[in-house]
């Protein structure tokens, strides 16, 4: 086959890819790059014929990528560091570049992100973009960089680090907690059933499959807000229930929860000093605050 005359490469082309790796579907990476679905496919089709090769594929589900997909993903990530570098005007001093974080929405908006903040000021050439999929992203395809798991990773060529055992308590109002503590049942507040599959919903379900579930919502944050109502007790755990003051532990005798919090890096990517400044950080954060994910708070 004749070898083809191909064009310079055009960054713009490059940062389209590493959005529609990022995020599987010409609609996500439209979004997420505020631009039309027609203009991520233009610049899809433009780079892979700029490189010669296929680089993604398009499924039921979405666009997967092609082992040269993969392949290319890698230096596009690289360049996609080298110009946030670049546009923050960075010394060489301290880590640079882009790192990505995913984290489950709850961990992330109540407790990461305000405490991640703080690493951005202190070295202005580092970005921290921090996710908060639903679905479990991948690593090996570069969807992140930094993984927190409520689960310890079971495959792939990772690094798994034990952070703390989150525990969960029964948190309502004073007036919810007095009338369950002098023995009337329980009524709760929990996830929807969109949720349900969810280890503490499916716990909660089974020790007491017979209580009333008043208000159901996709998230420990709305649950709380609700059992701040009075509405019933909810399941949350402790760095979340000790957040409100009008919220307070309610010990009930029943077998206690908690679910494992885990950091996932690459291995290969052991050595970015980026990398291993946020991991450090992150476990730092963790060791420092344990007392607020596993110590049991006093009841009433």
């Amino acid at each position: 086959m004749a070898a083809q005359k191909r064009t310079a490469l055009d960054w713009e082309d490059v940062r389209v890819f590493a959005a529609l790796a990022r995020h599987g579907s010409l609609a996500a990476a439209s979004r997420a790059l505020s631009i039309n679905h027609s203009t991520v496919s233009r610049r899809i089709l433009a780079l892979e014929k700029t490189m010669g090769q296929k680089l993604v594929e398009r499924r039921p589900d979405g666009y997967v990528l092609t082992p040269a997909g993969g392949r290319a993903l890698t230096s596009a990530n690289e360049m996609e560091s080298a110009a946030a570098v670049l546009a923050r005007g960075a010394s060489d001093e301290g880590p640079t570049g882009l790192v990505r974080i995913n984290a489950p929405p709850t961990l992330t908006q109540a407790f990461l992100v305000e405490r991640l903040a703080t690493l951005c000021m202190k070295h202005p050439g580092l970005d921290i973009e921090v996710a908060t999929d639903m679905r479990s992203v991948s690593l090996e395809r570069r969807e992140t960089d930094i993984a927190l798991r409520l689960a310890k990773p079971q495959d792939g060529d990772v690094m798994a680090h034990h952070l703390i055992t989150m525990r969960f308590g029964f948190f309502g109002t004073e007036s919810v907690c007095e009338l369950v503590e002098a023995g009337n049942n329980p009524i709760f507040v929990g996830f929807d059933e969109a949720n349900a599959y969810i280890p503490e919903a499916v716990w909660l379900r089974r020790q007491f499959p017979n209580a009333r579930m008043s208000i159901r919502t996709n998230n420990q944050l709305t649950q709380a807000a609700a059992a701040r109502t009075g509405a019933g007790l909810a399941l949350l755990p402790y760095y979340i229930g000790l957040t409100f003051s009008d919220l307070r532990f309610c010990k009930i005798e029943n077998e206690p929860f908690s679910r494992e919090v885990w950091m996932v890096t690459r291995r290969q990517d052991q050595e970015k000093q980026s990398i291993r400044a946020i991991s450090r950080f992150v476990g730092d954060i963790f060791t420092r605050e344990r007392k607020l994910f596993e110590h049991e708070p006093m009841a009433f």
